[in-house]
């Protein structure tokens, strides 16, 4: 998963923490999902990613006004869409 406000890292270096992301495999497009169904898949892989906290932080959904899934959570301007 990438993002414009990420740090640029170099994906294929094994020490770049998005290769750790449990979403990392997953299509960019559902990872960018605005949709609770479109974002299923990523919202489930969150559920076991291992860098969960790392990615909202890096991210920053709720001052970056970010579209999609991150830190488990799906962000729609900024704010967070519930999904239940």
């Amino acid at each position: 998963m990438t993002c414009k406000n990420a740090p640029q890292g170099d994906p294929a270096d094994p020490a770049d923490w998005r290769t750790a992301a449990a979403c990392a495999d997953l299509p960019h497009h559902s990872v960018f999902a605005k949709s609770p169904a479109k974002a299923d898949a990523v919202l489930r892989a969150c559920n076991q990613c291992p860098i969960r906290r790392e990615c909202e932080a890096v991210v920053d959904p709720a001052h970056t006004w970010f579209d999609g899934v991150s830190g488990g959570r799906l962000w729609r301007n900024g704010k967070v869409v519930s999904t239940g």
